[in-house]
């Protein structure tokens, strides 16, 4: 890796990383104690309107976010078309959602939806305003900027979140929580941001940019309603708590995995953009960006699958424990979600958004059918349905990424495998370290120090290329700090 890519990975990671796990860390803490506080229904009815609220916003940003970022010289022009077409649509989407406020309360036989559909659809027009402004940071691998906003209005909302609560408010505690995060997010990040759009909108640039956004907006589209499809027919089939269960499940397992790649992936795509027209560096940089997204989800996800119970029980309180099984199977689809996100970033950056949504359609096909098999076998069955599914989807994608700079799925499990035995393995050390203790307080302090101690010292002992590869990005970022 160059000494310039390597500074802006270091550079990138280091606040991509400080934003997700700050913000997301604040989130996680303030969750805890609401969770704490209300009913596992009361997150159920919010789980009741995320298909609608994630479809919606992936129309909002229309996969001009990363056409954006990959063109490699934006104008104002470009900036400004984008901003004045996503107001339309955020508008537009409001509207829409405000009118079927009570067909989705019919929907679920829950008439407190309509007031909260109308309420917490406020966020989609305010997150409209802010994609352009995500998108010149994001551009310039400048995440500190976007942490200072994030982390601003994730406390203030979680705050007055945490108030709400224990005044009594119910689910409307989080609603406000969620308005009220946009709302300050989208002002500090239009003062740090210092772009202002200019009054002009054009008509070439929009067709250059939909060309390539148009087919990242059907792929998300259908990812999105892949996604929600589980809390969908869990809100439709079961009861509110049972929801309520899954949703918090979701939300822990996403936390160190879409987290994590949130953060691989926001640095790595706008770098790959600028080697897209080098192969063989690309197979480089690329094949290591993977071994070291694998060498830090991997371990996270089997270890939190191995300590679920405790965690769970001790954080949430025993009603809660119905979260436990599922959180445990959810674990082990979400590790592979950053290798699958890599490698739909490089599709993107050999400019193949129509190979993207191809795969798409394919992959959620397979999955869509795979839901309905399990479905009434129950919510359990959905859950590890869900893993066959994503190692489905997992070597459809490394086939055409094979195609594109060959590295198919053999290479690439050749390279993820030590990584995945020192993961399984540890996962099964923590698993019968702790199965014959009794405090949960206990069992997550031996279980975390033997799983991290075992990781790393399997690591070190058979001389992990990942290993060093991090340990090397610490010292460059330390030494980067001195300078």
């Amino acid at each position: 890796m160059s000494e310039s890519l390597k500074d802006k990975t270091v550079k990138g990671v280091f606040w991509s990383s400080i934003e997700r796990f700050s913000v997301q860390g604040v989130q996680f803490i303030i969750q805890i104690i609401i969770a704490r506080i209300l009913l596992p229904s009361d997150y159920g009815l919010i789980g009741m309107l995320a298909i609608f609220l994630a479809v919606s916003q992936s129309l909002i940003d229309s996969g001009f976010s990363n056409a954006l970022i990959r063109k490699q010289n934006c104008s104002d022009i470009d900036y400004s078309t984008v901003f004045y077409f996503n107001i339309i649509v955020g508008i537009l989407l409001y509207g829409v959602l405000y009118l079927l406020a009570p067909f989705i309360a019919s929907f679920y036989r829950t008439p407190e939806l309509i007031n909260i559909t109308r309420v917490v659809a406020i966020t989609l027009f305010i997150n409209s305003l802010t994609v352009v402004q995500r998108a010149i940071l994001t551009k310039k691998i400048d995440f500190k900027t976007q942490t200072k906003a994030s982390l601003t209005a994730t406390i203030v909302s979680g705050v007055t979140a945490i108030i709400m609560a224990y005044s009594n408010y119910g689910v409307w505690a989080l609603v406000f929580q969620s308005v009220l995060n946009g709302l300050i997010t989208m002002i500090l990040l239009w003062i740090l941001s210092k772009w202002i759009p200019r009054d002009v909108f054009s008509r070439q640039s929009f067709k250059e940019m939909f060309s390539f956004g148009s087919k990242l907006l059907v792929s998300g589209l259908i990812d999105t309603l892949y996604r929600n499809l589980f809390t969908l027919i869990i809100g439709k089939q079961f009861n509110k708590a049972d929801l309520g269960y899954y949703t918090r499940a979701d939300q822990f397992a996403q936390l160190p995995s879409l987290n994590l790649t949130g953060i691989f992936g926001r640095v790595t795509y706008p770098i790959l953009s600028t080697l897209q027209n080098d192969d063989k560096r690309l197979e480089e940089v690329y094949r290591k960006y993977l071994r070291l997204s694998a060498f830090g989800v991997f371990p996270l996800m089997t270890g939190l699958a191995a300590l679920a119970s405790p965690l769970i029980i001790l954080l949430l309180t025993e009603k809660w424990t119905g979260v436990v099984i599922l959180l445990q199977i959810v674990c082990f689809s979400y590790m592979w979600y950053p290798i699958h996100a890599i490698n739909l970033n490089l599709l993107q950056v050999k400019g193949r958004s129509d190979l993207f949504l191809r795969l798409e359609i394919m992959k959620k096909g397979i999955g869509i059918a795979m839901l309905f098999i399990t479905v009434p076998i129950g919510i359990n069955a959905m859950c590890v349905g869900s893993i066959a599914t994503s190692i489905i989807a997992l070597i459809i994608n490394t086939h055409y990424t094979g195609k594109l700079i060959n590295v198919d799925f053999l290479k690439q499990m050749k390279d993820l495998f030590p990584t995945l035995l020192y993961a399984l393995s540890m996962f099964l050390v923590i698993w019968f370290s702790i199965k014959r203790i009794d405090s949960n307080i206990i069992k997550l302090i031996i279980g975390f120090s033997i799983g991290v101690a075992y990781y790393f010292l399997i690591a070190y002992f058979t001389n992990s290329p990942e290993l060093k590869a991090f340990y090397s990005l610490v010292c460059e970022y330390k030494n980067k700090l001195k300078k």
